[in-house]
C-alpha cells in the first residue's frame, strides 16, 4: 500500500497538499504587503470539546498527551500546568487533519511522538496522515496515507489505534476503520497492509478499534463482529508476523465491540472494556473483562451496578503502573444515573464508584455549570488515564472538558491551554465591559468580560442554548443584543445590557422549534428579522417582529434560508443575499418586503456571506469563496469585484488605523496562493497577512471580526480550536 511523499513539517511550516483544486492567482491580483508580526492567543473558555484520548508517558514523569475529535493534539507541560497545542500549523487545505484518530509514544525513546490524523472517512474528505516527532511535537515529519481515518465519527473514543511495536521501535501499527491493519517498519515513512492479519475490512464498519502491547505481544481489537459465539473481537501476534484469534473470548451484546484495553504488567493481565456499539452515543450495554495472558483465562470483572432502567456501555480503562490489580474504568452513554469512573484495587473483584464521593470545583470554567446546574461527573467518558508516577492522579475526558484529581475526591478541570470550541458567531461591541460576544456549537452564547479567563457567567441563560445559530447587535443601540439557537426555554432571546443578562422572546414562530436560524436587529433595535433553516438544510420563510419578539409575521418576499443583514446606519434598511439565485435582495420598509437589486452574482453555496460596513449606509461586502470578493456602495444596486484578492470566505471590520478614514477590514481568504488571515487599512486596496505558518488552525471560514476599540486586534472563529485573537506586535 504505497503512500505519498514524506516531508518534514516544522511547527511553522505550511503544508501543501490540497484537498480541493482552486484557481491559481495571476499577476493581475494585487500583491500583498509584507506580513505583520502578530501575537496569537486563545480567548479562554476552557475545553468545550470531546477529549477522545489521554496518554501519560510511561517513562517520563509529568509528560502527557491528549487528542481531540476536531481540535488537534496537545502536550502537557507540568511546569506551567498547561496544554500546548501541537497541530496549529495545519493549514486551510489540511482542515481534515485537525481530527486526531490516535496517538502513540515510544517508551524506549522519550521524545518520540506519533499522531494519526484524519477527521472524516467520507468520500468528500481527504486521506489521513501520520505525523512523527523526535522532539515531543515541536517539529514533525509527515507521511500522507492512501486511506481515510475518522476522528470525528462514531467510535472516535476507542483506541488507541496507533502503537509502537514493543519489540522494535522502528515498527508501527495503525488500525483503520475500513482498510484493515497497516504496518510500517521505518517509523511511519511508508505503510503497507499487515501480512497475515485475518480480519476482513468492511466499507461501513469500525475495523480495528484498539491496539495494545502486553509484554512483547500485540493485541488488536476488532469491532466488526456481531457478538455471536463465533465472533472474534480480539486478535494477537507474538512475533509481529503471525496473527491469531484470542481463544475464549467473551460473547453477547455486552461484549460485541471492544472499546479500549490496558495491560497490567505486574499481574500480567489485559483489561478490555466492551459495549454493544462503538459510541460515544448509542451504547446501551457493556462489560469489562480481563485476560490472564500467561494462561489464556478470561474473567468477567464488570462492576456490579444496582438494578434499574439504567443502560450504558463501558469506555475508558487505565491500569495503575505502581499498584498491581488497581484499575479504573468508565461507563459511557449513561444518562439515568450519569456516567462514572469505577476503581478497583483487587483486580476487579470489587469496585468503587468515584462519582459517589466526588467534590467538583469548576470555578475556572463556569460554563460547566450548564446554566446554573451543579456540574455533572461527565458524559462521553472514553478517555481515562492514571499517572504512572502518582496513583492518585487520574484524569478523564468528557464531551466538554478534561477533569483531574490528585486525591480521588476533589476534581477540577485540567484544561488550561486546551480549547476545542467550534465557533459560529462573533460580535465585538463598540462600548461596554465586554470586548467580545461569541456563539458556538454545544455551549451557546458567551459574554467575554475578559479574554484571558473563562466567562464568569458561563453560558448565557434564560434560555440556555446548546448550540447558537444567530447573534446580532443593534448598531445604533449596542446595549441591545439578540441571539438564537437550540434552547431549553425557547430558541430566541434578547438582552438590554449588552449581553450580560437575557430574557426569552415572549413568543416565537412555530418554525423556531425545529429550525432556528440566524437573526438580525435593525440599527435602533426596533425590528427583528429571524430566518429559519433546519439542520438538514431545509429552508423556511423568515419572520419579522417589531415588538421585541412578542409577535411575529411571515415575510413571503424574503429569500428562504438567507441570513438577514441590517443596515448599520438606517433602521429602515435590511439586506439578504439569495445564494440560490445569486441575487441581492433589499428592504426599504423595515423588513416588511424585499425586492431584487443586483443579479447575476455567484450562486449555489449557502455559506456565501454578506456583511455591512459599520457606521455607513449601503456599504456591503460579499464573500463568495473562490469566486472572490465583491463590494457595493449603493445598497446592493450594483457590485464591483475587488481586484486585490481572488478568494474570500469570511470578512469583518475593526477600528480604523490612525489617520485612516475607513475601518480596518479583516479577511480569511487568498490574495496569492494560500488561504490565510489578512488585514487591510486602505479599503481592500492592499492586504497584509497577519497570521503565520505556525498559526493556521485548519478551516477558519465561519466568522472573523475586528475590535472596534483597538486597532489591529482581530477575533477569529475556528472549527475546533476555539476563538483565536491576535494583536500586532508593536
Amino acid at each position: 500500500m504505497p503512500t505519498l511523499s514524506r516531508r518534514t513539517v516544522l511547527a511553522g511550516t505550511a503544508t501543501a497538499a490540497a484537498l480541493t483544486a482552486l484557481p491559481i492567482p495571476t499577476a493581475a491580483h494585487a500583491a500583498e504587503s509584507q506580513p505583520q508580526a502578530y501575537r496569537w492567543r486563545n480567548v479562554v473558555i476552557g475545553g468545550t470539546g470531546f477529549v477522545t484520548g489521554v496518554l501519560f508517558h510511561p517513562t517520563v514523569p509529568g509528560l502527557a498527551y491528549a487528542r481531540t475529535d476536531i481540535g488537534g493534539a496537545y502536550r502537557w507541560d507540568a511546569r506551567t500546568a498547561r496544554w500546548t497545542p501541537l497541530t496549529d500549523q495545519l493549514g486551510w487545505d489540511d482542515w481534515n487533519l485537525l481530527g486526531v484518530e490516535a496517538l502513540a509514544v515510544d517508551p524506549a525513546h522519550p521524545d518520540r511522538l506519533y499522531l494519526a490524523l484524519g477527521t472524516y472517512a467520507q468520500s468528500w474528505a481527504g486521506n489521513g496522515a501520520v505525523l512523527c516527532s523526535d522532539d515531543r511535537g515541536t517539529t514533525w515529519t509527515r507521511t500522507d496515507l492512501t486511506v481515510k481515518l475518522g476522528a470525528n465519527e462514531d467510535g472516535r473514543g476507542m483506541g488507541e489505534r496507533l502503537l509502537v511495536d514493543p519489540r522494535d521501535s522502528d515498527t508501527l501499527w495503525l488500525g483503520t476503520r475500513h482498510d484493515g491493519l497497516l504496518r510500517s517498519t521505518d517509523r511511519g515513512a511508508t505503510w503497507s497492509a499487515a501480512d497475515g492479519f485475518p480480519a476482513t475490512p468492511s466499507a461501513t464498519g469500525q475495523g480495528v478499534s484498539l491496539l495494545v502491547a502486553a509484554g512483547r505481544a500485540v493485541y488488536a481489537g476488532w469491532a466488526d463482529g456481531d457478538g455471536g459465539a463465533t465472533a472474534v473481537s480480539l486478535y494477537r501476534t507474538a512475533d509481529g508476523t503471525t496473527w491469531e484469534a484470542v481463544p475464549g473470548l467473551p460473547t453477547g451484546t455486552s461484549a460485541k465491540v471492544p472499546v479500549r484495553a490496558a495491560y497490567d504488567r505486574h499481574a500480567r493481565e489485559l483489561y478490555v472494556t466492551y459495549a454493544d456499539a462503538p459510541g460515544p452515543n448509542g451504547q446501551s450495554d457493556g462489560s469489562v473483562h480481563k485476560l490472564a495472558v500467561a494462561t489464556g483465562r478470561w474473567t468477567d470483572v464488570t462492576p456490579a451496578v444496582p438494578g434499574g432502567d439504567d443502560t450504558f456501555g463501558y469506555g475508558g480503562v487505565a491500569v495503575d503502573a505502581r499498584r498491581p490489580g488497581t484499575v479504573v474504568v468508565s461507563t459511557n452513554n449513561r444518562w439515568t444515573a450519569v456516567d462514572t469512573l469505577y476503581r478497583t484495587t483487587d483486580g476487579g473483584r470489587t469496585w468503587t464508584s468515584l462519582k459517589d464521593s466526588a467534590v467538583f470545583d469548576v470555578s475556572e470554567t463556569p460554563f460547566l455549570k450548564w446554566g446554573g446546574e451543579q456540574p455533572k461527573f461527565g458524559w462521553w467518558i472514553q478517555a481515562v488515564a492514571v499517572d504512572p508516577y502518582d496513583s492518585r492522579h487520574i484524569v478523564y475526558g468528557t464531551g466538554a472538558t478534561l477533569y483531574g484529581t490528585r486525591d480521588l475526591v476533589h476534581w477540577a478541570p485540567r484544561i488550561r491551554g486546551l480549547e476545542e470550541t467550534s465557533v459560529v458567531r462573533l460580535v465585538s461591541p463598540p462600548v461596554g465591559e465586554a470586548h467580545l460576544l461569541s456563539g458556538s456549537g454545544d455551549i451557546g452564547v458567551l459574554y467575554h468580560e475578559r479574554l484571558t479567563a473563562s466567562p464568569s457567567r458561563g453560558m448565557a441563560t434564560n434560555p440556555v442554548f446548546g448550540s447558537a445559530t444567530g447573534l446580532a447587535q443593534a448598531a445604533g443601540r449596542p446595549e441591545y443584543v439578540v441571539r438564537t439557537g437550540w434552547g431549553d426555554n425557547g430558541n430566541g432571546a434578547f438582552s438590554d445590557d449588552g449581553g450580560r443578562t437575557w430574557a426569552p422572546f415572549s413568543a416565537q414562530p412555530s418554525l423556531a422549534h425545529d429550525a432556528p436560524g440566524p437573526i438580525a436587529a435593525n440599527a435602533d433595535g426596533s425590528v427583528l428579522l429571524w430566518s429559519f433553516v433546519h439542520w438538514d438544510g431545509t429552508k423556511y420563510p423568515a419572520h419579522r417582529s417589531d415588538d421585541n419578539g412578542a409577535t411575529w409575521t411571515e415575510i413571503p418576499s424574503f429569500p428562504k434560508g438567507a441570513t438577514p443583514v441590517a443596515d448599520p446606519a438606517d433602521p429602515t434598511l435590511f439586506y439578504a443575499y439569495d445564494t440560490d439565485t445569486g441575487t441581492l435582495q433589499a428592504s426599504t420598509d423595515s423588513g416588511r418586503t424585499f425586492t431584487a437589486r443586483a443579479t447575476g452574482l455567484p450562486a449555489g453555496d449557502s455559506q456565501f456571506q454578506l456583511v455591512a460596513a459599520p457606521d455607513r449606509s449601503g456599504d456591503l461586502w460579499l464573500s463568495v469563496k473562490w469566486n472572490g470578493l465583491y463590494r457595493s456602495t449603493d445598497g446592493g444596486v450594483a457590485f464591483t469585484k475587488v481586484a486585490s484578492c481572488w478568494a474570500a470566505y469570511t470578512l469583518g471590520f475593526g477600528r480604523a488605523a490612525p489617520g485612516a478614514g475607513y475601518p480596518a477590514i479583516y479577511l480569511v481568504g487568498s490574495t496569492e496562493s494560500i488561504t490565510a488571515v489578512y488585514r487591510s487599512d486602505d479599503e481592500a486596496a492592499t492586504w497584509t497577512r497577519i497570521n503565520d505558518d505556525r498559526h493556521q488552525w485548519g478551516w477558519t471560514g465561519q466568522a472573523v471580526t475586528g475590535d472596534p476599540r483597538v486597532h489591529g486586534r482581530v477575533y477569529l472563529a475556528t472549527n475546533g480550536r476555539g476563538i483565536q485573537y491576535g494583536d500586532p506586535v508593536r
